[in-house]
């Protein structure tokens, strides 16, 4: 028998008590209503197969359709401390592409398509652009992302902290500057009139915001790319707006929109635009997947921001 606590409650010791009994009332109850012999065994192990049947088929759809629906998010966001003369300034937002394969590669594309139709000012790629390092993937980076030469140099780039599994981002540096694109490392760079600050991953143990933001003039516009958007609150000082990725909107998502799982520090900001005061932060769903390679009700994105001042 249980046992209760001195200055507890014999509830819990009642219920546990009448549990079997009123179990046992109802079951019988069923099989004289209705006249047959009901066999709760068979119920379950017919449960767990619909369950496994319904689960099967949603990650099915998840991986043919929905991790392939590329989507094109407009979103303007009204910035208080940006200049009249920069409105309307368009930047793409780029994240998690996680190449590793042909099909990863293939979507990928697809996306630089999407941004290089929309003509934006810059684009900003936020981080994890491979899964991880192996030989298959270097030809990969650059077949995805030279048609941004297209461009200019108008192109930034941070690390994310797959940039760090079997490898680092030393390599991927130097296959970025061969497409004209600046790769931020806790560094900062005057482009366009804006300040661009890029933090390296959290994650990985290499983020320095106190070194990237070391040579930011407080009175001139600034965009912060970062990684991870949970980090959004240790800015060290004040950014006109954050762009993140890593969270990939959850990936595989409720009807209702709340992730099965999480990532650490992609769980408080999960995706689009929080109005925070006083680092304003943007977090994009991304491409690509990591893990099953299924999304539900989260599809891959393109996000453009039109930037205005308030």
């Amino acid at each position: 028998m249980p046992k209760v606590e001195p200055g507890g409650t014999a509830r819990g010791l009642i219920f546990i008590e009448i549990r079997p009994y009123f179990i046992r009332r109802c079951d019988s109850a069923l099989r004289l209503h209705h006249g047959v012999t009901y066999n709760s065994n068979v119920n379950f192990k017919s449960g767990l197969a619909l369950v496994a049947g319904v689960s099967a088929g949603l990650f099915g759809y998840g991986m043919l359709v929905e991790a392939n629906r590329l989507v094109v998010v407009h979103k303007s966001i009204k910035l208080p401390r940006w200049p009249s003369r920069l409105n309307g300034f368009k930047i793409a937002v780029l994240g998690d592409f996680h190449l590793r394969d042909e099909y990863s590669s293939a979507l990928a594309k697809r996306a630089v398509d999407a941004v290089l139709d929309e003509q934006p000012d810059m684009v900003a790629l936020v981080g994890d652009i491979i899964d991880y390092w192996k030989p298959e993937v270097i030809p990969m980076i650059g077949d995805v992302l030279e048609d941004l030469l297209l461009l200019q140099g108008a192109v930034v780039a941070i690390p994310g902290n797959h940039e760090y599994r079997c490898g680092n981002p030393d390599l991927m540096e130097s296959i970025l500057n061969e497409l004209n694109i600046k790769y931020l490392r806790n560094s900062s760079w005057d482009h366009a009139g804006i300040q661009w600050v890029g933090v390296d991953s959290a994650n990985a143990g290499q983020s320095d915001p106190i070194t990237a933001f070391e040579k930011i003039n407080p009175d001139e516009p600034c965009i912060t790319l970062w990684h991870e958007p949970d980090m959004v609150e240790w800015l060290p000082a004040r950014t006109d707006l954050m762009l993140s990725g890593h969270s990939h909107g959850g990936q595989f998502l409720t009807p209702w929109g709340k992730p099965f799982t999480g990532s650490r520090n992609g769980r408080r900001y999960l995706r689009g635009f929080y109005d925070l005061d006083p680092n304003p932060l943007y977090v994009t769903s991304g491409v690509g997947t990591t893990g099953p390679p299924s999304r539900l009700f989260c599809p891959p994105e393109v996000v453009i921001l039109t930037l205005r001042s308030a």
